[in-house]
């Protein structure tokens, strides 16, 4: 069964679109005045490829630099093969323009292409004849599996976050990945609210399989390796019950204090958390805490 990503992938490109094009298309980020963007209704357009109606997924018309001017950009988010795809582009390019050339000197089509297999996708449809062009229409496209995910671990930026797990990475580095988004979800939460939070995790969980004993020792990592992050690491801990480990944590705790793992709690002590703190954070008992100071 398909993943329901299609409605959060969407809600992703709209709410972060700025980062989007920062993190893919530096250059053209360079060029838009994001000062001035806005969101239009979507536009039913008839697919004649697919012989459907059918509504762009996302249109918006923002203030192009070069051109002192409006402009049109075109996301569509494609998560399965699809041989024409590239002329349905064309086809929704041909459309928007019909409409639209009076109004803006530039339409830019997007696509983003999700799927996890890794292979080229057509961009571009021709037509020519000898010495003559008629046509060539190529779209920007971004192909998630083809980028490595190690490029991405150190920004802050919250589409790479969320996007993570779609990057190109091995079955063996699974675990890394998983490390890299909670420690890059960590440092979100310094700077967005819980809503676009709320966002990027419903996003990053349609693609991770989340593990719950391998991410209670990735967050165990994390307290050791960033003990000035302590408090947002902790703060981590009980948005696990809404990933469906209601049970999991203390149990997982109590089994590590019973393994040695009571070392973990020390070294939280030892770094200015309150035994009242830590109880919350890990679910046991202030009385138990203290017993391990």
């Amino acid at each position: 069964m398909p993943l329901p990503h299609d409605e959060a992938f969407k809600k992703l490109l709209e709410t972060f679109f700025q980062e989007f094009i920062e993190l893919f298309f530096p250059e053209l980020d360079s060029m838009l005045d994001y000062s001035e963007t806005r969101f239009l209704m979507q536009e039913l357009l008839v697919d004649i490829v697919g012989e459907e109606a059918r509504e762009l997924d996302l249109l918006l018309e923002i203030r192009y630099k070069g051109l002192d001017g409006y402009i049109l950009i075109h996301l569509e988010p494609q998560s399965y093969r699809d041989s024409r795809f590239h002329e349905r582009m064309f086809i929704y390019f041909s459309r928007l323009f019909e409409r639209y050339r009076k109004e803006h000197k530039l339409i830019i089509p997007i696509a983003i292409f999700t799927s996890d297999e890794i292979r080229e996708e057509q961009d571009t449809l021709e037509m020519v004849i000898p010495e003559h062009q008629i046509l060539r229409f190529q779209f920007l496209k971004v192909e998630l599996r083809k980028q490595n995910w190690r490029r991405f671990i150190d920004s802050d930026n919250a589409v790479a976050a969320a996007l993570l797990a779609k990057m190109g990475y091995t079955t063996r580095e699974a675990r890394d990945v998983r490390r890299e988004f909670l420690r890059m979800f960590m440092k979100l939460k310094t700077r967005l609210d819980q809503g676009r939070l709320a966002l990027v995790m419903s996003v990053a969980d349609l693609y991770f399989q989340p593990d719950r004993v391998q991410d209670e020792e990735i967050i165990k990592e994390l307290m050791i390796q960033y003990p000035e992050e302590g408090e947002a690491i902790m703060e981590l801990m009980p948005a696990w019950k809404r990933w469906g480990y209601e049970e999991g944590i203390a149990e997982g705790i109590e089994q590590g204090i019973e393994k040695g793992q009571a070392e973990i709690i020390r070294k939280l002590l030892l770094h200015g958390f309150t035994p009242e703190e830590v109880s919350k954070a890990v679910e046991l008992p202030v009385d138990e805490i203290k017993k391990l100071v």
